[in-house]
């Protein structure tokens, strides 16, 4: 099998998986994951609000978001949210979103929900006696967690969120099935133009597994420094 082997389809089609596919990859995985910390704070923050209304409304969006596959949401968001914003606009035609706008909008729904969780551990890992103390010297609810609880809660969940962002980087790859030119749709058309299927989906899966396993790396060497800081 192995004496079959193309190492030069590889080589050539490198520039093209890197430079388009894989700063594609990046970048998507890059504002879902920004995107999604800000969203998911603010769902985080509901949940932990004193008003019901708002914590419900936030648990229901969590759970629904966290029960669907995500290529479900994909598919749904890119093939029908077009025709809900035609029927709400009354345009003649579908509205277009864009297959990059779809899929980084439904990251950025749907790592909020598993953010908001990882957020909502954090704020609650906080001593009681810092917000009451916060709240003793004058500061405000919005003022507390914004100086006193937010910064602690982001420092302890952060090999968390990290990890919860190699997922999100892994699971970039479903763009593919919108026809998007991220890493693994790159060495898909490179596969499929040249014959070569074994050559460029095992290179892809190799440098997946590389990026990650030095991402997860560095993520068990924060987590060390933090507990030496704590």
């Amino acid at each position: 099998m192995l004496g079959n082997f193309d190492f030069d389809v590889i080589r050539r089609a490198l520039p093209y998986l890197f430079y388009e596919g894989m700063t594609f990859t990046l970048t998507l995985t890059a504002l879902a994951a920004l995107g999604g910390l800000i969203f998911g704070t603010a769902l985080a923050l509901m949940r932990l609000s004193g008003l019901k209304l708002l914590g419900r409304i936030a648990g229901i969006y969590v759970d629904f978001m966290r029960s669907l596959p995500l290529v479900l949401v994909i598919f749904w968001f890119y093939f029908l949210v077009p025709y809900i914003g035609q029927w709400v606009t009354g345009a003649s035609r579908p509205i277009s979103v864009g297959a990059f706008a779809s899929s980084l909008i439904t990251f950025i729904m749907f790592e909020a929900a598993y953010f908001s969780e990882i957020m909502r551990a954090g704020i609650q890992s906080i001593s009681r006696g810092q917000p009451a103390a916060a709240s003793a010297l004058g500061l405000t609810y919005a003022q507390t967690m914004r100086y006193v609880v937010l910064p602690q809660a982001f420092r302890n969940m952060l090999p968390v969120l990290i990890t919860q962002t190699i997922v999100l980087f892994q699971d970039t790859s479903l763009v593919y099935v919108l026809s998007i030119t991220d890493f693994l749709g790159a060495a898909s058309k490179v596969a499929q133009r040249d014959g070569r299927l074994v050559e460029m989906y095992l290179f892809a899966a190799v440098v997946y597994f590389t990026i990650s396993c030095i991402a997860s790396f560095g993520v068990r060497r924060l987590q060390a420094r933090i507990a030496i800081i704590r």
